[in-house]
C-alpha cells in the first residue's frame, strides 16, 4: 500500500522510515542514521522538494490527506537533514559533546 501521493512515487522507499509525525522522531533517526542514509534521502528528496510544496498548497493545512500529511512530514525529514549533508557532514552537532535539546512545541498541520 503507497503510503504518499502517487505523484511522489519515486519517493516511497524512504515513506517508511522518514515520513515520521514528531520532531523528536525524526531527530532520532537522523541520529541513527549514517551519512550515507541521509545522503541518499537528501539527494531524492531535494530535488523533488519544490513539487512537494506545490502539491501540498493544493490543501488546506489542517486538512491534509493522509498520504499528503505523510509527504509533509517527509520534507520535514528533509529540512532536519540538511545541515548534517550541506554543512556538518555528520549526523550530530560538531563540538557538543553530549548536549542535546528537546523541542516542546512544533508546527503541525
Amino acid at each position: 500500500m503507497a503510503l504518499l501521493p502517487p505523484e511522489f512515487s519515486d519517493l516511497e522507499r524512504f515513506a517508511d522510515d522518514w515520513c515520521l509525525a514528531s520532531e523528536p522522531e525524526r531527530y532520532a533517526k537522523r541520529l541513527a542514521s549514517t551519512m550515507d542514509e541521509l545522503q541518499a534521502l537528501y539527494d531524492a528528496v531535494f530535488p523533488r522538494s519544490q513539487a512537494a510544496m506545490a502539491y501540498l498548497e493544493k490543501f488546506p493545512l489542517h486538512e491534509l490527506p493522509d498520504d499528503a500529511r505523510r509527504l509533509l512530514h517527509l520534507l520535514y525529514s528533509l529540512i532536519l537533514v540538511s545541515f548534517p549533508v550541506e554543512i556538518w557532514r555528520q549526523p550530530f552537532l560538531p563540538d557538543t559533546g553530549t548536549s542535546s535539546f528537546e523541542l516542546n512545541d512544533e508546527p503541525v498541520p
